[in-house]
C-alpha cells in the first residue's frame, strides 16, 4: 500500500463524514486495530466531548486532542492480525485535529485518507445535535470551508463519504502507488474506480493499478506515443491517430475499431487511452462500443485532460454540425495522470489547459479559487495538488449526477459559447481551451459579473489566452449555440451563469439579444 510501508492509516475529515465507520472497514480489511480518537479522548479525560467543551472550553479540548493524537501517531503501530501477518493500526481522527500544525507534521509518513463529505450531508447528520460545533448552521458551513484546504493538503487518498463501508477496494487500488501521488476514489452510480494524480506515474518504473488485469491495447496520438508509448508495460496492440480535434470523428472511430479487431482484442482486454482530451474522448467512445463495451484506462498527458476530460465517463466524437454530438457515458476503470508529463507540453497547450483550471476554480470557489486567482501555475511546486483539486471538484459533482440530469451541467460553464466557436471555425482555429477562455468571457458577461470578468480576463491573458478579437463570425456562433447538446426539445439553450466563485447556476435562460451582444463583444 503505497511506495513504502506506513505505520498507520489515519482517517481525516469533517464531522459527519463517517470516519469511524470507515476506520472499522479499513481495520477489518487489514486485520488491524481501529481506534476512534474522539472516544480515546473521552476515555482518558472521563467526560464526553460536549462536556469538555462546556466545562473547560474549546482551547482545552484542542490541547488534549493534539496531545493524545500525537501520542497515538507516535506509538509503534504494527500489529499482528488473525493470520499472523503485520497489520497497521487505523486511527479515526477528530474533525478538527488537522488544525494542529504538529498533528499535520506527524501525519507525514502515515497513509492519510480524507473521507470527504459535503456540508449539506454533514449538517443533516450532525446539525443541531450534541456536537458542540454543530449548533449553528452558518458557522458549521464556514468551518467546513476553513478546514477543507487542510484536509486536501494532508491527504494521500481522497474518498467520498459514500464509500465509507467499502474501504477494502480503496486499499487494494492504492497498492504500489508512488510517493507524492494523490489517489482519488471516484464513486458513481455505475461503479467506482481510482484516479491517480501526481509525478512519476509514467517514470522509469511506471505505475499500473494491480486491480486492472488483462491485455493492454493502446490508443494514442503520435506525440504521446513517441514520448510515453513504452511506459505502459507489456502492450498487445497499438492504434495511433494524428493529434488534434480533426481526429475526433466517426471515421477515425471506425479506424480504431478496425485496428483493435485486427489486433485480436477481446472483451477481456483493456483499452488504454494515452494522450490528451481528443484521444481520451475517441478511445473512450470506441471502448464503450467495441464488442458492446470493453474496459478502458485513461492516461491523460495534457493539462486539459488531467484536470477535466479524463474524468466522469463522457466519451464521444464531433460532427461538422456540433461538438461531442455522438457519444456515450462509459466510466474508466482507472485514471493515471502523471503531472510530470506537463513539462513536455508546448506553452500554448499548457495555456489551453489553464482555461479549464480557471473554469473549475470558478465552479469550486473557496480555497481553490483563491489559489488560482493568486497566480498558482505549473511552475508552482505544489501544482500537482492543484491538478488533483480540479479533478476532485469534478468527481464530487459526477458522484451526485453521473448522467448530466442537472448538477453536472455546471461543468459546462463557458462551454456553450466555446463549443459553438469551435464548431463554426471547423475545429481548426482554436484549441479547446482557447475557445473555453472566450466562452468564459461570454458567460461572465451574461452573468452580470463584470468585476469578476475583469479579474478572470487578466488571469487568462497572463497565460496568453484569448479574451477578445475573435476570428469568427459572431452571428454564426450565436446560431451554433442553438445546437448545443444540453438543449431539450424546442426550448431555449440552457446556460450556466455565475455571479461569484463557488455559486454556479445551471439551466439559465438567456435573452437572445444579450447573447448576441456578449458574443459580438468577443469579436471586437
Amino acid at each position: 500500500m503505497g511506495g513504502h510501508l506506513t505505520p498507520a492509516v489515519a482517517l481525516i475529515g469533517f464531522m459527519g463524514a463517517g470516519k469511524s465507520t470507515a476506520a472499522r472497514a479499513v481495520a477489518d480489511a487489514l486485520g488491524a486495530e481501529a481506534v476512534d480518537v474522539d472516544r480515546e479522548i473521552e476515555g482518558r479525560l472521563g467526560h464526553r466531548i460536549e462536556q469538555i467543551f462546556a466545562r473547560d472550553g474549546e482551547g482545552a479540548f484542542r490541547a488534549a486532542e493534539e496531545r493524545i493524537t500525537l501520542e497515538l501517531l507516535a506509538q509503534e503501530a504494527s500489529r499482528r492480525g488473525p493470520d499472523g501477518r503485520a497489520a497497521r493500526r487505523v486511527l479515526a481522527l477528530g474533525g478538527g485535529a488537522i488544525g494542529s500544525a504538529a498533528v499535520r507534521e506527524a501525519l507525514r509518513g502515515h497513509l492519510v485518507v480524507w473521507l470527504d463529505v459535503d456540508p449539506e450531508t454533514a449538517w443533516a447528520r450532525c446539525g443541531e445535535g450534541s456536537r458542540p460545533l454543530a449548533a449553528d448552521r452558518e458557522r458549521f458551513v464556514r468551518l467546513h470551508a476553513e478546514r477543507e484546504p487542510l484536509y486536501a493538503a494532508a491527504a494521500d487518498v481522497i474518498v467520498g463519504h459514500q464509500a465509507s463501508r467499502s474501504m477494502a477496494a480503496v486499499l487494494a487500488a492504492h497498492e504500489g502507488v508512488p510517493d507524492r501521488v494523490t489517489m482519488l476514489w471516484a464513486s458513481t452510480a455505475s461503479g467506482d474506480h481510482p484516479a491517480y494524480v501526481g509525478p512519476g506515474l509514467l517514470g522509469e518504473r511506471p505505475f499500473w493499478p494491480a486491480t486492472v488485469a488483462g491485455r493492454r491495447f493502446v490508443v494514442s496520438d503520435y506525440n504521446a506515443a513517441r514520448l510515453y508509448g513504452d511506459r505502459l508495460g507489456a502492450v498487445d496492440g497499438r492504434v495511433t491517430v494524428m493529434p488534434g480535434e480533426q481526429s475526433k470523428t466517426v471515421a477515425h472511430a471506425e479506424i480504431v475499431w478496425t485496428e483493435l479487431a485486427r489486433a485480436g482484442m477481446t472483451r477481456a482486454d483493456v483499452v488504454v487511452a494515452l494522450g490528451g482530451g481528443v484521444v481520451g474522448d475517441l478511445a473512450g467512445f470506441c471502448a464503450a462500443t467495441y464488442q458492446r463495451g470493453v474496459r478502458i484506462v485513461q492516461v491523460p498527458t495534457t493539462l486539459v485532460a488531467q484536470v477535466d476530460s479524463a474524468y466522469g465517463g463522457k466519451t464521444g466524437v464531433d460532427l461538422p454540425e456540433a461538438k461531442n454530438y455522438v457519444g456515450v457515458f462509459h466510466q474508466p476503470r482507472a485514471v493515471i495522470a502523471d503531472t510530470d508529463a506537463l513539462a513536455t507540453l508546448p506553452p500554448a497547450e499548457l495555456a489551453a489547459g489553464y482555461a479549464e483550471v480557471v473554469k473549475t476554480a470558478l465552479i469550486a470557489g473557496g480555497w481553490l479559487w483563491e489559489r488560482v486567482r493568486g497566480g498558482a501555475g505549473w511552475e508552482d511546486p505544489n501544482w500537482p495538488r492543484i491538478v488533483a483539486a480540479c479533478a476532485h471538484t469534478k468527481l464530487r459533482i459526477v458522484a451526485r449526477d453521473e448522467r448530466d440530469a442537472g448538477l453536472r451541467q455546471v461543468l459546462n460553464l463557458g462551454h456553450t459559447v466555446g463549443h459553438a466557436i469551435e464548431t463554426v471555425t471547423g475545429y481548426a482555429t482554436y484549441r479547446h481551451g482557447e475557445a473555453v477562455a472566450l466562452g468564459l468571457m461570454a458567460a461572465l458577461r451574461l452573468s452580470g459579473a463584470d468585476d469578476l470578468r475583469g479579474e478572470v480576463a487578466e488571469l487568462l491573458r497572463a497565460r496568453g489566452l484569448p479574451t477578445g478579437r475573435g476570428r469568427f463570425d459572431p452571428d454564426a456562433v450565436v446560431v451554433a449555440t442553438a445546437r448545443d447538446k444540453k438543449r431539450v426539445g424546442s426550448g431555449p439553450v440552457p446556460f450556466v451563469l455565475l455571479s461569484e466563485p463557488g455559486e454556479p447556476r445551471p439551466g439559465c435562460e438567456v435573452p437572445t439579444r444579450d447573447l448576441i451582444a456578449a458574443v459580438r463583444e468577443l469579436a471586437r
